[in-house]
This record gives structure tokens, sequence and C-alpha cells, in this order.
């Protein structure tokens, strides 16, 4: 793995280079998910079914476009025991650490009996896309779902492609998303199944808004259809940054690197360190893994696009660097991490100290790994349960506090030169 010496012109390479991963750099596939999304939203169901047929390898119609709960009671025979109840297990801590973000109207009442305050109601529907065809992610399942579920959306909607060449959707996505809180699942991927939820059909009926990560085309058709329905954000290629110094264990640094590496070409995994040592160490551990891995050649090709270690002069240096790179995941691996913590100003998700490897958020732990990425962790946030709920303000003025102030609204709306508003204040007066 290559080591740089951290200066501003190594800094000024590497955000450039990572900003190429952006959805917002595949210009050329606009186009056909423009086609897509246009024939979807005129067509409806027949032209799901020809995406589908043509993508997905199966003959697909209307009627076998979701998923009965056969299949979902089928499903549940084939995943082994264990692997159901490691599900329910981390359901739960996802549900409980969900709960807790929860936010309650409030009311405030002024002394003339005016009323002001707002109240939080959840969406009417979600829609909620998993990855699927050559693998599947029931861990994205339940953190995409959960957070819609505790919210009290209704109508929940899960799309993701069947096994390729089946009319199957894999078992084990299957058992998560019933876990996690589906009420319906739909046989269908791509752009087309974004489409589909933003616009709806005779099949599958539009939802309020999409969540969930996907490929490029997922991803440029919720930013094509944001407007129809509300998203969540464009999610672009995993991505990790380790924060360490000469007190981290390599191996743990270097495996931690490659968790993120695995996911593809594009993936990022970078080391800011303060030690020349470590970084040396890291890169051998890296090579040792890579003999034993079974996806060591994505990795590779990761590592060779995006991976870097930068060896600074300071943690403050460093600490800089990471908050202009706002990677998805960051850990954090020196002494006094959590000091270092409070300087994170830019991140998805922070991970601190030796045992709090990014796996761990990943699947288990409870906070949402559906995260900002492409530096997008300067202005998005974590999947929550705020995606699934909306605020409406509630006003309902006494006559008392109209009056007070009715002269300066009469005023303001005629500096805006809207006199009708201005007419609406005053003839409660007149």
């Amino acid at each position: 793995m290559r080591i740089l010496k951290l200066n501003d012109s190594t800094k000024s390479d590497i955000l450039s280079n990572l900003l190429k991963r952006s959805p917002s750099q595949y210009g050329e596939y606009e186009a056909i998910v423009k086609d897509i999304v246009n024939a979807v939203a005129e067509r409806g169901d027949e032209a799901i079914c020809e995406y589908t047929t043509k993508f997905d390898g199966w003959n697909a119609t209307p009627d076998k476009l979701k998923v009965t709960r056969q299949e979902i009671e089928d499903a549940y025979k084939q995943v082994d025991e264990k692997f159901i109840s490691i599900l329910r297990e981390a359901a739960g801590n996802i549900a409980d650490y969900h709960v807790k973000q929860k936010k309650q109207t409030w009311i405030s009442t002024k002394e003339d009996g005016s009323i002001l305050g707002q109240r939080y109601t959840p969406i009417d529907s979600a829609g909620c896309y998993a990855p699927g065809g050559k693998a599947y992610y029931p861990s994205s399942v339940l953190m995409n779902l959960i957070p819609a579920s505790v919210a009290g959306v209704k109508r929940i909607v899960l799309a993701t492609p069947c096994m390729k060449g089946t009319d199957k959707v894999h078992p084990i996505t299957l058992v998560a998303a019933d876990i996690a809180g589906a009420t319906e699942i739909i046989k269908v991927g791509g752009a087309q199944a974004v489409a589909a939820m933003a616009y709806g059909t005779a099949t599958i009926p539009k939802v309020c808004k999409i969540t969930g990560p996907g490929n490029i085309f997922v991803a440029l058709a919720k930013k094509q259809c944001f407007g129809m329905v509300g998203i969540d954000s464009i999610a672009g290629p995993s991505e990790i940054l380790v924060l360490a110094d000469e007190t981290a264990d390599p191996k743990y640094v270097a495996a931690d690197l490659l968790s993120q590496a695995e996911h593809d070409e594009l993936a990022s995994a970078i080391l800011l360190t303060t030690s020349e040592k470590l970084a040396n160490e890291v890169s051998k551990e890296i090579d040792t893994f890579l003999t034993k891995l079974s996806r060591s050649e994505i990795i590779t090709k990761s590592l060779d696009n995006y991976g870097y270690i930068l060896v600074g002069d300071t943690m403050d240096d460093l600490i800089d660097v990471a908050n202009d790179i706002a990677s998805e995941h960051l850990e954090i691996q020196t002494k006094d991490a959590f000091e270092v913590m409070t300087k994170i100003r830019n991140a998805g998700a922070i991970f601190i100290g030796p045992y709090s490897s990014e796996p761990l958020g990943d699947y288990f732990a409870g906070p949402n790994h559906i995260l900002p990425t492409n530096g997008t962790a300067k202005f998005f946030s974590p999947l929550s349960i705020d995606e699934f709920m909306k605020k409406t303000s509630i006003i309902a003025y006494s006559k008392a506090g109209l009056e007070a102030v009715h002269d300066k609204i009469e005023y303001f709306a005629e500096k805006e030169e809207l006199t009708a508003h201005a007419n609406s204040i005053r003839v409660r007066f007149e």
C-alpha cells in the first residue's frame, strides 16, 4: 500500500482523486437512467416487467412482482436457526438505538393566549432499497427498514432484485425484511425499482420517500426522482479512514482498512498516522492478509486506485485532513482517543478504540450503517428515524395576540408590495 508524506500537494491530489468516485461524476449513465425512469413513469408495470426480464434474467409479469407470504414462510425454512437468532438480536439493538432518536411534539403558550408549536408525524409510506442479484445484504435491510418501523410508518416497501436468473429473492433477505417490519416486498431492482416507487404503477403504489444504498443506476435514479419523492441521500462507494498513532496495533489497522476495500474497486481505505513505523507495519500486514482473503483481487484494485497511507507531523494536521475528507467511516486508534474524537467535525460514523472495529457498526451495535459518502458527511447525516418523520408548524394566535402586532405585519407586507397579504390582516381590525 502506498505510503506518502502529508503535505498540501498530497492532500489536494487525494481529495481530487476521491471525488472521482462520486455518483455526480458518472454523467454517461444519466441518459440511460432518464430513459428507464421515464419509461416506468409512462408505462408502469409493462416497463417494470420489461426491464426486470432484461436485467435480472427471469420472465417478470405483474402478478409475480410482489413476494407472497408463502415465499416468506418458505424462506424461514431455508435459513439456519442460528442466523435467524443473530438477525433478531441485531434488529433489537438497531431498534433500541433508533427509539432514542424520537422527538416529541411541543406546544408553547404566550400570556395573551396565542399558541405556537411543532408536531411530529411519520410519513405515510417509505420505499427502502436493498441491493441483490449477485450479492445480498441483510444488514442493509435491517438498517433501512427498522428506523421506518420505529418512526411509525404504516406502509414500508422493500425493493430488491431476485437472485440472478431466478424469480426468487434470496431467503436471507426475505427473513431480514420480515423481522425488520416490511409490509410489502417487491422483486424489482435498479433504476426501475426507484422509478416504480417514485411514480407508482398499478401493482406498486408510489411511496413518500426512498432510502437505501445501491449501484450507480440506483443512485442516479434517486437523484432524478427527487421532488416526486423524498430521498435520504445519494450514496457513493464505501470508504474508511483510520486515525492512528504509535500506540495502534498494525494488524488491527490493516484488517479494518481491508474490511471496506473488499466492497468494490471504487472503495477507499486511508490511514492517517504520525508514525512512520506504524505505516510500514500496516503495509506489511496488508500484504499478508491479501494472501488469505477471498476478495483479494477486488481489494488490490481498490487499494491501487483509492488506498493511501499518509504520514503527518502532528495529530492536529491529520485531524484537519480527516475533516476535509469527511469519511463515511472514521476509526480512531490513538492514545486519548476520546479527546481526538472531540476535534472531528465531519464523519458519517466514528469508531473509538481498538475494539470498535467498523464491522461492529455494520452488523450489530445499533447505530445505522447507511452513512453519507464522498465528503457529504459535511452536510448529510446517517439514516435515522428523522428521515421517516416530518414536522408541521402549529400557529394559533388569539385576537389580543394578533391585535398587538397587526400594524407591523401590514407594514411588512406592504414593503413587499403584497397588498392582499396586508389586507387579510387589516380586515380583522377595521
